[in-house]
C-alpha cells in the first residue's frame, strides 16, 4: 500500500505531503481545485508518461516521491532483489523531471531505467482513469481482462507455451541458415571452402604473431642495437673504462685490508660489483656477436605478418576469433553438405512442437471460453447491484486473422459485447457504452476479479452517477478495500461518508500565485465537506443530515 505521497512543483501545487492510509482513502474538492494533480503526480512517479508541461509555473523542475509499504507482496520483493536493490518492508521511489527534459528515476536511492520502474509498479499499484476507461475498449486490453481473471490455469498454459515458441523460432532460424535453395546452397559452398582453405593453408599458430613482431623490430633497428652494444662494450671493457677503474680500485684497497675489517668489506664489495660487470659484459659480447642481418628473413617476416593482417581483416581480430570462424565455417560447410538431411530432421521437429503447440493453444482457448461465460455472469450479477438490472454482458470470441502464427499469448482474439437496457441486443462495447455506465462496469470488474493488486486508484471514475447507485458504488469502494488499498477522487457526498481517510483539496489565490494544498480532514471537517457537496448551508440541520450519512457508512462498514 501506499504510506506516503510528496509532492514539489507539479501544476499548482508548489508543495504538498500525504499521509494515506489503509482501506477507503477518499480525495474531493472544488472543480479546478487540483484534484486530479494527485492522480497526476501518482501515475507520474509510478511510470507514467512524463510531461514538461506539468511543471509548476516559474520553476525550473518537478518531483514525486511515494513511499510503499510491500509487506506480504512477493512479487513486488523479488522484482527489486531481481534488481540487485536492498529492501525490507518499505521501498521509496522518487522521480525528478527538468525544463530540459531531463529526468532521474531511484529506488531506495539507486538509480533505476523506466522500464524497470514500471516492472515494479505494474506489481504494487493500478489507477483506473478517463484514459483507462478507454484503454478497456482496446480488444488486447481486453483479452489481459479475461486471462487476469482465469489467473494461474492461463499463467500455466503460457509457461508451456514460451518454450515451445522460442525453440520453434530458433529451428526455423537454423532451417534459413542452411543456405535456402540449391542455387544459394552451392554458392554458400564455394565461398566456406574458399574461406577454410585460405585460413588452414596460412597454417596461423598460437603467440606466433607477436614473436614475429618482435622479431621484425629487431632487425628493422640492426645498425641501432649493434652501435648502441658495441658503444656498451666499449665503455666496460676498454682500457681506462669501468672494468679497468674498478681492478684499480680494489688493488688500491688490498693493500690496506689488514688494517680494519670495514676495508675488507669495501673491497669484498667492489669484487661482487666486478664480478657483475664482467657478466654483463661477456652477455652484451654475445648479444653483439650474435646480431646478424639476413635480408631474406626480413623479407619473410613482412610476408608473413601481411597474412596475419590479411586474415584479421577478413575474420577476426586475433589469433582465437580466426580459429573460432574456421571452426564456425566448418560447421556451416558441412551442415551445407548434409542440408537435405538435416533439413529434413528440423522440419520434423518444427512439426512435432507445433502439434503439441496447437493443442496447447486449443487448451487455453477452450479454458478462455469456459471462463468467459463464467466473468459474464458474475461482472451481470455485480452490474445488476449497481442499478444496471437489465444489463447484459458477454465475451464473443472473434476469428484470427491475424498473420502471426507463432503467439506467446494464444490465438484468441476477444471483444465484450455489451447492453445496458432490457430488449436492447448486445453490441460492441465500445460503440455503446456511456461514460456513468463505464465507470460501473469498471468496479463490477475490479470486485469481481482475482487480481488482487496492493493498491487500486481510481480518478473519478463515479462521474455520471448519484442518488442510490452512488451509495452503492460506495458501498462496493467499501467491500473492496477491506483487501486492497483504495485511494479516489470523488464530487459525491455518499462515497465521501464512507471513506476511512478523507482528504480536502484547496486551491487559494494571494493575488501573486495559485497554490494547490491537501487537507487531511477530522471527523467535524468530514461533516462540512459533505455538506459542502451537498451544497447546503453550515447549520444544525445539515450538520445532523451529514453525519446521518456519516453514521450509515459507519454502520454498514462493521456489517461487512
Amino acid at each position: 500500500m501506499i504510506n506516503f505521497l510528496r509532492i514539489k512543483n507539479i501544476a499548482l501545487i508548489e508543495s504538498a505531503e500525504i499521509e494515506f492510509d489503509s482501506g477507503l482513502n477518499v480525495i474531493s474538492g472544488e472543480t479546478g481545485a487540483g484534484k486530479t494533480v494527485i492522480i497526476n503526480a501518482l501515475n507520474f512517479a509510478l511510470g507514467g508518461k512524463a510531461d514538461k508541461t506539468m511543471i509548476r509555473y516559474g520553476e525550473n523542475f518537478c518531483e514525486a516521491e511515494i513511499v510503499f509499504n510491500l509487506k506480504n507482496n512477493l512479487d513486488a520483493l523479488n522484482v527489486i532483489k531481481s534488481f540487485d536493490i536492498d529492501c525490507d518492508d518499505e521501498v521509496v521511489i522518487r522521480r525528478k523531471l527538468t525544463n530540459e527534459g531531463k529526468g532521474n528515476i531511484t529506488i531506495n536511492g539507486n538509480t533505476v531505467t523506466l522500464s524497470m520502474l514500471k516492472k515494479l509498479t505494474s506489481c504494487i499499484c493500478d489507477i483506473y482513469g478517463q484514459s483507462e476507461h478507454y484503454s478497456l475498449l482496446n480488444n488486447v486490453n481486453q483479452l489481459k481482462v479475461l486471462d487476469g481473471f482465469i489467473g494461474e490455469e492461463v499463467i500455466i498454459l503460457k509457461n508451456k507455451i514460451q518454450p515451445l515458441v522460442k525453440e520453434i523460432k530458433e529451428l526455423e532460424y537454423t532451417l534459413q541458415s542452411l543456405g535456402g535453395n540449391e542455387k544459394e546452397r552451392f554458392s554458400k559452398l564455394d565461398l566456406l571452402s574458399y574461406q577454410i582453405n585460405e585460413i588452414e593453408t596460412a597454417e596461423i599458430k598460437d603467440g606466433e604473431e607477436e614473436e614475429l613482431t618482435n622479431r621484425y623490430k629487431l632487425l628493422h633497428n640492426i645498425e641501432k642495437i649493434g652501435e648502441a652494444l658495441t658503444n656498451v662494450k666499449a665503455l666496460l671493457g676498454e682500457d681506462g673504462y669501468s672494468l679497468d677503474m674498478l681492478s684499480t680500485a680494489i688493488s688500491k684497497l688490498n693493500n690496506i685490508t689488514d688494517y680494519s675489517s670495514d676495508y675488507l668489506t669495501l673491497n669484498d664489495r667492489l669484487y661482487s660489483v666486478k664480478a657483475e660487470l664482467d657478466d654483463i659484459y661477456q652477455e652484451v659480447e654475445n648479444n653483439l656477436d650474435s646480431l646478424d642481418f639476413d635480408g631474406n628473413e626480413k623479407e619473410y617476416i613482412t610476408q608473413r605478418l601481411d597474412v596475419y593482417r590479411l586474415l584479421k581483416r577478413k575474420y577476426g581480430s586475433g589469433y582465437q576469433e580466426i580459429v573460432d570462424y574456421l571452426e564456425n565455417a566448418k560447421n556451416e560447410y558441412n551442415n551445407l553438405l548434409n542440408h537435405d538431411k538435416l533439413a529434413s530432421q528440423i522440419n520434423e521437429k518444427i512439426l512435432k512442437n507445433k502439434e503439441i503447440l496447437n493443442s496447447l493453444y486449443l487448451e487455453l482457448t477452450k479454458l478462455r471460453v469456459k471462463k468467459a461465460n463464467e466473468f459474464s455472469l458474475l461482472l451481470q450479477e455485480e452490474l445488476k447491484t449497481l442499478s444496471m438490472k437489465s444489463a447484459k454482458f458477454e465475451i464473443s470470441f472473434l476469428e484470427n486473422n491475424s498473420n502471426e502464427t507463432l503467439s506467446l499469448n494464444g490465438v484468441d482474439n476477444v471483444e465484450f459485447m455489451f447492453s445496458a437496457n432490457a430488449g436492447e441486443p448486445l453490441k460492441t462495447m465500445s460503440k455503446i457504452i456511456s461514460g456513468g455506465e463505464m465507470s460501473r462496469f469498471m468496479l463490477a470488474m475490479k470486485i469481481v476479479s482475482t487480481d488482487i493488486t496492493g493498491t487500486y486508484v481510481f480518478d473519478e471514475i463515479d462521474s455520471g452517477i448519484s442518488g442510490e447507485v452512488a451509495k452503492v458504488v460506495a458501498e462496493k469502494f467499501c467491500k473492496l478495500s477491506k483487501n486492497v488499498q483504495i485511494i479516489t477522487i470523488s464530487h459525491l457526498p455518499q462515497i465521501v461518508s464512507y471513506g476511512d481517510s478523507s482528504y480536502k483539496i484547496k486551491k487559494t489565490d494571494d493575488g501573486v500565485k495559485t497554490k494547490t494544498e491537501i487537507i487531511k480532514l477530522d471527523y467535524n471537517g468530514k461533516i462540512n465537506e459533505v455538506i459542502r457537496i451537498i451544497g447546503g448551508d453550515i447549520n444544525e440541520v445539515s450538520k445532523t443530515h451529514a453525519k446521518e450519512l456519516i453514521i450509515k457508512a459507519d454502520e454498514f462498514k462493521k456489517s461487512i
